[in-house]
């Protein structure tokens, strides 16, 4: 007599999904708005939103001291500090910021396994690495332009004029996007070389501070001894000069090389391609690092 089969096929209610397919535009879109809310610990716990409101605050209470002297002072008709010189002025909070946020933004998906889970999905590599890369420099932005915006409105309300104000503003806005998007980059890029974020902090305040005492020190030495044609070029070897080159030859900053001599024109677009390929370079050694990654 045939056995009969003890086999049977349960319902147990699931149901398929028939909403929209968002797709990888909005997947990218909610990650850069996941990773900006992230820098400043929007939607994380209080303890994440201490450090980074603090160097917020830190960045600009010194611009409104600034504008509150120079409306202060009687016949003044300029801001005692140039647009262009403030982010340079407080490139240590920038870097503490940069040093506390980008490991946060990226060592925890590579601590707890989690990038192979967004690869998963309809994102690429590509797409994680654009929202990462746009979303830790839109937060520096925002970090580096906000004083400069106080700093123009109350010249403004000081009824200084209008145009030169508002030049010296523009010029510092793209001063702060290229030191955003450099200083963005070589963060990512040291934060995502090990998951342990402590590691990354500690690149990351090295390769900031490092190579700009030893190009200070350098240049203070090719300074007093009479080399003062090898100044400019050694500018070239720290993140924080390489932006002082840029803004000095294009912006109309005040360079805080020795002698007070910043690259001519000429050597300033060598300053500029050397921003420029680094920005490049970041994302390729973040897409070469994620290609590992997501496996």
């Amino acid at each position: 007599m045939a056995h009969e089969s003890s086999t049977q096929i349960h319902n147990i209610g699931y149901r398929s999904y028939d909403g929209p397919r968002l797709g990888r535009a909005y997947a990218r879109k909610s990650l850069f708005s996941q990773s900006l809310r992230g820098a400043y610990g929007l939607g994380r716990s209080a303890k994440s939103k201490v450090l980074p409101m603090i160097l917020f605050a830190v960045m600009c209470v010194p611009a409104l001291i600034i504008v509150a002297v120079a409306i202060a002072v009687p016949g003044s008709s300029d801001l005692p500090i140039k647009y262009t010189t403030y982010a340079l002025t407080t490139q240590v909070v920038i870097g503490l910021y940069l040093a506390s946020q980008a490991p946060q933004s990226v060592s925890r998906d590579l601590r707890f396994k989690t990038v192979p889970l967004y690869f998963s999905r309809p994102i690429e590599r590509v797409d994680y690495v654009v929202a990462k890369y746009a979303a830790m420099a839109s937060a520096m932005f925002i970090l580096t332009a906000t004083p400069l915006l106080i700093m123009w409105i109350g010249a403004l309300l000081a009824k200084f004029d209008f145009s030169d104000q508002t030049k010296g503003f523009g010029q510092g806005l793209v001063s702060v996007l290229l030191l955003s998007l450099l200083f963005s980059g070589i963060g990512l890029v040291m934060a995502a070389l090990t998951p342990r974020r402590g590691f990354g902090v500690a690149a990351i305040i090295a390769v900031l501070l490092i190579p700009f005492g030893a190009v200070t020190a350098v240049q203070g030495i090719a300074y007093s001894t009479g080399n003062t044609g090898a100044i400019e070029w050694m500018g070239l070897f720290s993140p924080v000069t390489l932006i002082d080159g840029v803004q000095t030859a294009f912006l109309g900053a005040t360079t805080a090389f020795p002698g007070g001599e910043g690259p001519s024109a000429g050597v300033g677009f060598v300053y500029l391609l050397v921003v420029l390929g680094l920005i490049a370079g970041s994302y390729a050694a973040l897409m070469a690092r994620y290609r590992k990654a997501g496996l």
